[in-house]
């Protein structure tokens, strides 16, 4: 049997997230498998060592290899790593299953309540999976610096310390901090409700709002957060981490950020049909909104910044409408 830091780990998505971090496991020195669904892209990518349509600039460590079929990626590996959006969550589960072995443990980076279940992406894995080892990656982060290398930090979450520290091994390095924690239910709420406010915050800023909106938006939509994360069963400590206000602040504020950029589309006037199309990837928040909105209603938590960006995208409200009706609401305490 190999030693742990020479097993292969295999990376299950080759977007530019499932990229960067399939680039910093291998930097990082670990034999790294990657895959994804679509061959011609996997080929071009053996060929070239490089992700030219997500991460061009980023060229592949000898460590790195990409495999052009599932089970050849998950040969022999002990741990698996998901990197898909979470609309793709449990059909990518659903294939990688049965390709794991008894003692595989699975991580994954995906972001987001599954929409037509409400569950996060842990409640999925279990559901799929049963009771193998889990873990989510979270933080504020940007596959684009990771993949050039740039100092970053994020959180590994885990119920079982040893996968948790094991991941958090793995990934670090020079320029790389992983930070082990046990709360998944927080780091996964964080990651969701994060992508809704952030299309918020670039209406505001499209709409020419200023800091003080900015601010005003990300403070009250950490509020939101931790409403629906306690409410939820998460540690209202965990917000205050890299995968609460940590990754808010990020995807508010940098116009790396889809879900910003999105916001500040609308925010200009575009329909939300052309923001989308300007943006040419997956934007988490526009299927975040829908769930996140359906959990809170549920749960009778109060989330207004949260229903005004979905009923802007996906009832046509108007958006200085929206903004009227959030800056019109009942005078209350900041602490409720």
């Amino acid at each position: 049997m190999p030693s742990a830091h020479r097993e292969p780990m295999a990376v299950i998505g080759a977007g530019s997230w499932g990229t960067a971090l399939a680039i910093q496991l291998a930097r990082a020195g670990h034999p790294t498998h990657l895959w994804g669904r679509d061959p011609a892209q996997l080929d071009a990518m053996q060929r070239v060592r490089c992700n030219e349509r997500y991460l061009p600039d980023a060229a592949f460590p000898q460590a790195l290899a990409v495999i052009p079929d599932l089970a050849g990626a998950l040969d022999g590996v002990r741990d698996a790593l998901i990197a898909v959006p979470s609309h793709a969550f449990r059909a990518t589960l659903e294939q990688v299953e049965r390709h794991l072995e008894d003692d595989t443990r699975v991580a994954w980076a995906t972001k987001g309540f599954e929409i037509s279940t409400g569950l996060l992406p842990h409640q999925v894995a279990s559901e799929l999976l049963g009771e193998r080892p889990g873990a989510v990656l979270s933080g504020p982060t940007f596959a684009k610096e990771v993949g050039a290398g740039l100092p970053t930090a994020m959180t590994v979450a885990s119920r079982d310390h040893a996968f948790a520290k094991a991941l958090a091994a793995r990934l670090s390095g020079p320029n790389f901090r992983a930070y082990m924690q046990s709360d998944i239910m927080g780091v996964e709420v964080g990651g969701a409700v994060k992508n809704v406010i952030a299309i918020g915050s670039g209406i505001a800023d499209g709409m020419g709002f200023g800091a003080n909106t900015r601010v005003a938006l990300i403070t009250r939509g950490l509020a939101e957060m931790m409403r629906l994360g306690v409410k939820l069963g998460a540690a209202r400590e965990t917000f205050m981490g890299l995968a609460g206000l940590g990754d808010l602040v990020l995807t508010c504020t940098d116009d790396q950020s889809r879900n910003r950029r999105l916001g500040l589309a609308l925010g200009r006037g575009q329909s939300m049909l052309d923001a989308q199309r300007g943006i040419h990837q997956v934007i988490e928040g526009v299927f975040a909104s829908r769930a996140v909105c359906a959990v809170a209603a549920r749960l009778a938590v109060e989330m207004p910044i949260c229903r005004e960006v979905f009923r802007i995208m996906h009832e046509d409200k108007p958006v200085r409408e929206a903004v009227q009706e959030l800056m019109g609401r009942e005078l209350r305490s900041e602490t409720d």
